[in-house]
């Protein structure tokens, strides 16, 4: 956004972080939590933003650990969020979703309209952030659009996702040349390479309204499972790497809860959706992002696999 030209203001509960070097040093950074309604107003009025993109949220195996927390930030902080931009005349808000919204018992390739049965209350959170997103767009015609993003990787540490195991991979491939993974090797996921997650939710938000058919989008990029990331990792590395399985019953029953493949026919038709990235291509880019990252944070050098 930022390269092509956009006023963009960065908001979090944490400080800006000092490790953000690819961040501009005057981008203005306000200091917000989603479950402080007025503050939100507040930003909203002094700010006053054409667009608002929602991404805050706590993930999924994280989630499992402090429910109540889970539930209050993404279920509470995502009415505030949406509530607020209505209240203060903001022209589009962008909601990120997620594969966790489904549930067992899924067919092979997972369109749409499946219903939602998530297992987790990172999936109750994001499906329901889903409704009162189609609710807002039918109650009150507010602009919100949004995707169910697969697995998101980069070169970034692990924040508490059920699909971190892919990320393990490549950090320990780096530092350790092994690792031991917590889900079993045929476990088979979607997956997404952050750039291509972050192109698709600024071609959603730039997509004519009037060529959009729904709010909330499947979109897709490659399904492989655990074992042919190990060795895809493995076979790029100069010294390959050992990686084993050890699955751990709690996040395997999240992950065997999850879509396999999803389809995205819907958001290659209405935007034009595409990823760029498949897992070779992905590896080939994401493994010297992987090596900066240990030679620039001393915390990754040291950071617990889990």
């Amino acid at each position: 956004m930022l390269q092509r030209g956009d006023e963009v203001h960065a908001s979090d509960v944490q400080p800006r972080p000092a490790a953000a070097s690819d961040l501009p040093a005057d981008l203005p950074w306000h200091h917000l939590d989603v479950t402080d309604f007025s503050a939100i107003v507040e930003a909203l009025e002094q700010i006053k933003p054409d667009k608002v993109f929602h991404l805050a949220a706590i993930l999924s195996a994280k989630g499992e650990h402090d429910p109540h927390l889970t539930y209050t930030v993404n279920q509470g902080g995502t009415y505030n969020v949406l509530e607020a931009c209505r209240r203060c005349g903001v022209g589009q808000m962008m909601f990120t979703s997620t594969i966790a919204v489904f549930g067992p018992g899924l067919p092979e390739t997972v369109v749409d309209d499946v219903a939602l049965h998530p297992t987790t209350m990172y999936g109750v959170t994001k499906a329901a952030g889903e409704m009162l997103a189609d609710y807002y767009r039918a109650r009150f015609g507010f602009d919100v659009r949004g995707v169910r993003f697969p697995g998101l990787i980069s070169a970034s540490m692990p924040g508490g996702g059920s699909s971190d195991y892919v990320v393990f991979m490549y950090l320990d491939g780096v530092r350790r040349g092994a690792y031991d993974a917590f889900c079993r090797p045929d476990t088979r996921i979607p997956l997404m390479y952050m750039p291509d997650g972050i192109r698709a939710l600024l071609e959603l938000s730039d997509a004519p309204r009037e060529g959009l058919s729904r709010a909330i989008y499947n979109i897709a990029a490659f399904s492989p499972t655990a074992q042919e990331i190990a060795d895809t990792v493995a076979a790029a590395l100069p010294r390959g790497a050992d990686f084993g399985f050890t699955p751990d019953p709690a996040r395997q029953a999240i992950l065997d809860s999850w879509p396999s493949a999803l389809d995205d026919s819907l958001a290659r038709a209405d935007w034009g959706w595409a990823p760029r990235y498949d897992l070779g291509e992905m590896t080939a880019h994401l493994l010297p992002e992987i090596r900066s990252l240990l030679e620039t944070r001393a915390d990754a050098l040291n950071f617990e696999t889990h």
